[in-house]
């Protein structure tokens, strides 16, 4: 008797979690409501960050609920987004208990950012729930409400619709299809002057034309797009990435490099996906530029199996060992290939040969063509024809100090100089002080903080009591000088 008690206690779930989902969505709401009356954007913007904490445990019960605490029950965001949540009859019991608890609050939210709200969560709901062809019904809907509100309050909760509706796309392979409705929302949002809009729109167009190669696309819209300080650290970090990314196609590699070590800097450290991302696009923008990651690079807390390939494509690179680079950009292939960086990986062929080249000419004062063919591992008809194209177009370029004899048919290197008689190394360091100016300059543009209208008031009036404090010792000092006098 007393077992089956225990038995039937332990798979009873616990009675207290449904209702305190539900109250955290009230208390949100409410918060959302408070923002909306006070015009306070900071208020909003809590409530999405305690919203994606709750993320995990919504259930669509607790969902229907909500919908039915925050909204008449007759409009039209009500019944429209009553038909994306299921209804299972497991849940019955779920559903009487959290609706009984909603029956005690008789007043009905009617905010506009309430409404936004509410299409945010059941969006963020379908998707977790891995139905997208729902979510992308659902996200449609509410950027055909989202258009007939102009409000600078909801500019947070638009900002993250934005984002979630072509993401809600981009998992169903269509982002096509919404292009051209990002353009026409950039336009509104220029119009209306939404920063925040501005910047999350053109992050995502962004994205959405470098999902399919459209790079001088993606440049013409950035170029021509008004741009401003920015709103959000997690949109200036994606804008940053993508700007890299053209730039390194663009061949444009110290630019590239610039912004992408700045957007992994700058990233948090909990988007270890994206902080990753930005790793492997500055390796290979490193190497293309002739330098040589430092192992540190490579052994980040979190990062290590991500980073393998490009560790072993770096020591390939930095030996000058063709071959080896060869074998690594086979091995890797498909790794590669998902990174997006094959392309990439095919212009370091050159590098390596360089590298390669540079390695033979200060370990030898003078050898054969045909035997810096055979080191470099050449693999075409005439090998040493290459080699000696090859040799010809690095001292072109100054990567090696030295002269090919034609009639000997080798390489003859030049004794190595005082690299400090040169100008690299004040080039050197005038880098470095550019970019430790650079980050003092953001630091302190950093150092902004909203205004308080409080402790404005607080300290004119402590001013104005300092003022009348001076007034009546000076009166007492001019007293006292009359009665000395």
């Amino acid at each position: 008797m007393v077992a089956d008690v225990e038995m039937k206690d332990s798979q009873a779930p616990p009675p207290s979690s449904t209702p305190s989902i539900l109250q955290h969505l009230k208390d949100i709401a409410s918060l959302i409501e408070t923002g909306a009356y006070t015009k306070e954007a900071r208020r909003i913007l809590r409530a999405v960050r305690l919203t994606i904490m709750l993320r995990r445990n919504l259930r669509a019960p607790v969902v229907a609920a909500f919908l039915a605490v925050v909204l008449p029950p007759g409009s039209d965001a009500y019944l429209r987004l009553s038909s994306f949540l299921p209804r299972d009859d497991e849940h019955d019991m779920d559903v009487d208990t959290t609706t009984s608890a909603a029956a005690q609050v008789p007043t009905k939210h009617s905010q506009p950012e309430v409404e936004i709200y509410c299409y945010l969560l059941v969006l963020m709901f379908l998707i977790d729930q891995k139905r997208y062809n729902e979510a992308k019904a659902c996200a449609s809907s509410s950027i055909s409400r989202l258009k007939s509100i102009n409000r600078r309050t909801i500019d947070v909760l638009a900002s993250r619709l934005y984002s979630y509706y072509s993401y809600s796309y981009e998992l169903t392979n269509s982002l096509a299809e919404i292009r051209g409705e990002l353009l026409a929302l950039h336009r509104m949002a220029t119009l209306r002057r939404d920063e925040l809009g501005q910047e999350t729109l053109l992050n995502l167009l962004l994205r959405n034309y470098l999902h399919y190669n459209l790079y001088d696309q993606a440049e013409k819209l950035r170029s021509k797009a008004p741009r401003f300080e920015a709103h959000s650290n997690q949109q200036f970090c994606r804008y940053l990435f993508y700007l890299g990314k053209i730039r390194t196609i663009q061949l444009e590699y110290t630019d590239a490099k610039e912004s992408l070590l700045q957007a992994a800097r700058k990233a948090p450290a909990t988007a270890q996906g994206f902080r990753i991302q930005c790793n492997k696009w500055a390796v290979i923008v490193r190497l293309l530029l002739g330098e040589i990651p430092e192992r540190t690079v490579f052994m980040q807390k979190g990062m290590k199996k991500a980073l393998t390939p490009y560790f072993e494509l770096t020591n390939a690179v930095r030996v000058g060992d063709l071959e080896l680079f060869r074998t690594v950009a086979d091995k890797f292939a498909d790794t590669f290939g998902s990174d997006r960086t094959r392309n990439l990986i095919v212009r370091l062929r050159h590098n390596v040969i360089r590298t390669g080249l540079r390695n033979i000419s200060i370990s030898y004062s003078r050898i054969s063509l045909t035997d810096v063919a055979k080191k470099l591992r050449l693999d075409s008809d005439n090998p040493v024809a290459d080699a000696e194209s090859i040799v010809a177009k690095a001292i072109q370029d100054g990567a090696i100090d030295a002269t090919i004899d034609h009639a000997n048919g080798c390489m003859v290197s030049k004794e190595t100089g005082d690299v400090y008689s040169t100008n690299e190394p004040q080039i050197a360091f005038n880098s470095r002080i550019a970019f430790c100016l650079n980050m003092h300059n953001e630091a302190v543009k950093a150092l902004s903080f909203p205004r308080n209208s409080r402790k404005e008031k607080e300290s004119k009036e402590k001013k104005q009591g300092r003022q009348q404090q001076e007034k009546e010792l000076a009166k007492h000092i001019a007293d006292d000088d009359d009665i000395d006098f």
